[in-house]
């Protein structure tokens, strides 16, 4: 038995894993990793956490950090403080928002290189598939990061001209080479087909929230996905649905091999709120007609939704109000609020079991991604991820405060239950709600698949 360890937590209401109810309990951690919980055991640093409430910390496995390239909007250390201050002690970054995108060695080095001096969290990355791959071999593209990836990233419609769209007979070569490499592959999937139709008709219509929402309504998700779901099958691969906006489609999304994510401003809102909010509202896919929100809440909490992220894509207020809702930014900051969100709206009012918490924003996305040895639960032999919640303290949702270059947020104005007031990552307190980032730049670790 543990008597002496090098950091004690104490007495903290834990959420162990697959528990509806909290433990009571004491933490014991060595060189970052969680060595005993619940022995008797002393510490020659001791934590009182009495009174709060210890959740595993939590993974967002879909952030755009824009670093490098596109900076002014984010960077990976503003967007990592941001992340912290929210209980988020990993992201896994996408590859199409840098310059270059990671689509080959030579790209993420570039981008590791840069990322690993400032990450205040611990971070990953996605490999991307674009048009432009096919002009070479993008099979050796695939490969060549394949070690260093989590997955690899590919869209039905995006608005990049420097990360083109796949059709569907390139996404199905992508999806047996994925497979072969024992890798996911993620989708932004809506139909372009529908999409470039009803935007050329409603663009002319006007340019209202309600225009916007009605050039990518749930039938183009749903059509994308119908044709996803079908290839992976054919493959016998595994696909992984981004995003989910639409209730109708998640439905579609039922099988052991393909997973899907929604996003917390898919559970929050519906179209009345995007026509009552406009562009701080406007994200790809747009947010859905009423009652969607209800339903996609009954589908996580039923598990046929596997988790939630952010989608944090911030952009500067030039880009976020040019006067059109049709060539607005389509993006929001959300990596600070993801877990704080799911914990207020979520669990404290029951939407969600504990159980059903602490898988969608933590164990579900590190099991998918290959990383559960190491990330997504409080046990024994994994990292010390924390993220310590005060229950009886609200607060409000006010952008300008946020630590990400972000700050026009459609949170704005909402009371919380519940704040995050220490987030611990591998053993170390990173950020404390006094005293804000307590750690310094570089201290986040870059994250691969064991194999």
């Amino acid at each position: 038995m543990l008597c002496d360890a090098e950091i004690v937590l104490r007495g903290g209401k834990v959420a162990l894993p697959g528990c509806n109810h909290f433990e009571e309990t004491d933490i014991a951690v060595e060189k970052g990793v969680i060595v005993d919980i619940g022995g008797a055991f002393s510490g020659q640093t001791e934590v009182d956490l009495r009174g709060l409430i210890v959740l595993p910390g939590g993974i967002d496995p879909h952030v755009h950090f824009n670093d490098p390239g596109f900076t002014s909007r984010e960077n990976f250390y503003t967007g990592s403080c941001a992340a912290a201050s929210g209980g988020i002690t990993t992201v896994i970054d996408m590859p199409c928002t840098s310059i270059p995108a990671v689509t080959n060695a030579d790209n993420l080095k570039h981008k590791l290189d840069l990322v690993s001096k400032v990450s205040i969290v611990d971070f990953g990355f996605f490999g991307g598939v674009c048009a432009q791959m096919f002009d070479n071999d993008f099979e050796a593209d695939m490969e060549s990061i394949a070690h260093d990836v989590l997955g690899f990233k590919a869209y039905f419609l995006s608005g990049m001209k420097s990360f083109g769209q796949l059709d569907h007979f390139q996404y199905e070569r992508v999806l047996k080479k994925a497979r072969k490499l024992n890798l996911p592959v993620l989708l932004h999937a809506e139909d372009p087909s529908y999409v470039n139709s009803a935007t050329d008709f409603y663009r002319k219509r006007g340019s209202s929230p309600k225009d916007y929402y009605f050039s990518r309504p749930e039938i183009a998700e749903v059509l994308a996905i119908e044709s996803a779901v079908q290839l992976a099958k054919k493959t016998a691969s595994k696909l992984h649905i981004v995003h989910i906006s639409s209730s109708k489609s998640a439905k579609l999304v039922q099988d052991e091999h393909i997973s899907c994510e929604t996003a917390p401003h898919y559970l929050a809102f519906d179209l009345d709120d995007f026509m009552r909010i406009g562009s701080p509202l406007k994200v790809n896919p747009p947010i859905k007609s009423k009652g969607n929100s209800e339903a996609l809440w009954e589908m996580l909490s039923g598990g046929m939704i596997d988790f939630v992220a952010s989608d944090h894509a911030p952009c500067t207020t030039d880009e976020k109000n040019t006067g059109s809702i049709w060539t607005d930014y389509s993006g929001i900051p959300g990596v600070g609020t993801l877990l704080p969100y799911m914990f207020s709206e979520g669990f404290t009012k029951s939407r969600v079991s504990l159980s059903q918490l602490t898988r969608s924003t933590s164990q579900s996305p590190a099991e998918r991604y290959g990383i559960s040895d190491r990330k997504g639960s409080i046990e024994v032999g994994k990292d010390a991820d924390f993220a310590v919640f005060d229950p009886v303290k609200k607060w409000r949702v006010i952008g300008a405060d946020s630590l990400s270059k972000g700050k026009i947020t459609p949170f704005e104005g909402m009371e919380f239950a519940g704040q995050v007031v220490k987030t611990i990552r591998r053993g170390e307190l990173i950020y404390d709600s006094q005293k804000g980032i307590v750690t310094q730049p570089g201290t986040g670790v870059f994250i691969r698949k064991r194999l």
